[in-house]
């Protein structure tokens, strides 16, 4: 039976194919795994966290697909990855929230000495994030916070973003926008800024500054925080959900039934 592969100096894990997205077949710690090794060995790249929504918008832009397709580590953020993951053999596969993700490394972060910038969110929400992470995780390096306009950034901001990320040289570089926002944001910008490994975690600036609450275990679990989500926010979330849930469940049985042949890396 085949299960996550063992990461070391030249060998990351496998991926699970979801669609034509490989997700990398990793628990919590085998990601952390990730992150330690690429840091330690200079390793630049980009973390995407990645469910159904992101697995969809793949479907219907080529080039965001081979975005996801050429991270350091694509984590499965939704169960219905992982469930697909562990049909294709991976029975060591588990969730891998971004929130979660954020956490465990920033603990991990405090003996290793990481150091850590924040990006996104609206005004002041980096700053309460910082503030929120230096009080749980104490001894937390954070660096430096930016709060980008709702547009791309003008050359003189991105001036100023190099600028402050030459001057602090973080080790992670977390970028809260929404997707397929922040993969782009990340793929670009990778080898513009003065940084190691850059994670796009979407909603956790919100929800580890309360501005948006957890869904309960049980919810996670079964596979519908997303129910959770979009009663939080359903002007926004509705038509993604009705629309992309279905959509995924039709391709994956697809996918599964031989109907549809899907190409990852």
């Amino acid at each position: 039976m085949r299960g996550a592969t063992a990461t070391n100096v030249d060998q990351r894990p496998s991926r699970a194919n979801v669609l034509g997205v490989g997700v990398h077949a990793v628990n919590m710690e085998r990601a952390l795994t990730v992150f330690e090794w690429a840091i330690a060995n200079d390793r630049k790249g980009y973390v995407c966290v990645t469910g159904v929504h992101g697995v969809m918008e793949a479907q219907r832009d080529h080039s965001f697909r081979e975005i996801l397709n050429g991270s350091l580590l694509t984590v499965p953020d939704g169960m219905p990855t992982v469930w697909v993951g562990r049909l294709e053999g991976f029975s060591d596969m588990r969730r891998v929230f971004g929130p979660d993700l954020m956490s465990e490394v920033c603990q991990k972060s405090v003996s290793n000495r990481w150091k850590h910038f924040l990006f996104g969110g609206v005004p002041g929400v980096a700053e309460s994030l910082r503030e929120s992470l230096e009080s749980r995780f104490p001894g937390l390096l954070v660096v430096g916070t930016f709060t980008p306009p709702f547009r791309d950034l003008s050359n003189a901001e991105q001036e100023e973003l190099q600028s402050i990320v030459s001057s602090s040289k973080p080790d992670i570089f977390w970028v809260g926008l929404s997707t397929p926002k922040q993969e782009r944001f990340m793929a670009e910008y990778l080898g513009k800024l003065d940084t190691k490994v850059m994670v796009g975690v979407g909603a956790a600036f919100d929800l580890h500054t309360g501005r948006i609450k957890d869904a309960p275990a049980w919810m996670k679990a079964s596979g519908l925080q997303w129910l959770h989500r979009m009663y939080q926010d359903p002007r926004r979330l509705w038509k993604r959900y009705l629309k992309n849930n279905p959509e995924f469940l039709f391709r994956i049985v697809g996918q599964f039934l031989g109907a549809t042949k899907y190409q990852s890396t």
